[in-house]
């Protein structure tokens, strides 16, 4: 799957170059395969994108502005969907994308696909546990680590007052010895 994302290559605008450039440079950074299709200089090129966005993402003039982007023939975005995306660590799956094997996506995603087995599929699965057995651990572990909070509070509480108690009796003492 190419990534098509539909640039302005001579734009007047400083802030559709700002997000063009952002889009672009965001995408090469995660080595992502992608093609610019430039819609100022190719005329073909700016009637599939205005052809292609959906109306229900269209401005209200009724011509959307580059950068828009797709994933084939898919629509995937604008500019700022593309940043909220960026902002919530979900670029691949708004590009249509696997998260490349190993990212932080691929592990949150092979997280969520072992969820839904237990939650929905778990007697067709050989994983132990349902969704109400994982919320009964985690709510365990909760207990367990509230408990140690406490306990590890009360342990300072008694050796606070033990300090006090020494430095009290150490004071009583020194008074009676010095009188």
């Amino acid at each position: 799957m190419v990534i098509k994302v539909f640039l302005a290559t001579s734009s007047g605008s400083t802030a559709i170059k700002k997000k063009q450039q952002d889009v672009v440079g965001f995408l090469e950074a995660l080595k992502v395969d992608y093609t610019q299709l430039d819609i100022a200089c190719n005329e073909e090129n700016r009637m599939w994108m205005r052809q292609n966005v959906p109306e229900e993402k269209k401005p209200s003039n009724g011509i959307p502005l580059p950068p828009q982007i797709f994933n084939e023939e898919s629509y995937c975005g604008d500019y700022e969907t593309f940043f909220d995306a960026k902002e919530d660590n979900s670029v691949y799956a708004f590009l249509g994308l696997a998260p490349p094997p190993g990212s932080k996506d691929a592990l949150q995603a092979s997280n969520e696909e072992h969820i839904v087995e237990n939650c929905t599929h778990a007697e067709e699965t050989n994983q132990e546990g349902t969704q109400d057995d994982l919320i009964g651990h985690a709510e365990e572990d909760e207990e367990q680590e509230e408990e140690e909070e406490l306990r590890q509070l009360e342990e300072e509480e008694e050796a606070d007052i033990e300090e006090e108690g020494e430095e009290e009796y150490l004071e009583e003492t020194q008074e009676e010895e010095a009188e």
